[in-house]
């Protein structure tokens, strides 16, 4: 599976196996445990994100991993995205300072 980020002008492909999405799996259910207490979402406190807002909340992970270079956690957030939102094949990362303005493109 593959998954374009477009971060700050750039474009970053991310390609997952099945193998590392299965093996998130469990990683992706405490994800969305910690969501279900609500998050704050740039200077919003939102009780109880959608799955949309929950994908908004992983893309700005992928965000600082990508800035961290942290890959393992660009892979996780990018596998969480897959796996909630099917058909996704761009995240176009909002940085202006509203994660709520990220946006999906879908099939």
């Amino acid at each position: 599976m593959q998954l374009k980020i477009l971060l700050e002008g750039n474009i970053y492909s991310i390609t997952l196996t099945n193998n590392v999405i299965e093996d998130g799996e469990s990683f992706y259910t405490k994800m969305d445990q910690d969501m279900d207490k609500g998050w704050m979402m740039s200077r919003e406190w939102v009780e109880k994100p959608d799955q949309l807002q929950r994908c908004q909340i992983a893309a700005d992970k992928i965000a600082d991993s990508i800035h961290t270079e942290n890959e393992t956690l660009t892979h996780l957030m990018a596998g969480y995205i897959l796996t909630r939102m099917k058909n996704v094949q761009e995240v176009h990362i909002n940085t202006d300072g509203d994660m709520m303005e990220t946006e999906f493109i879908t099939l």
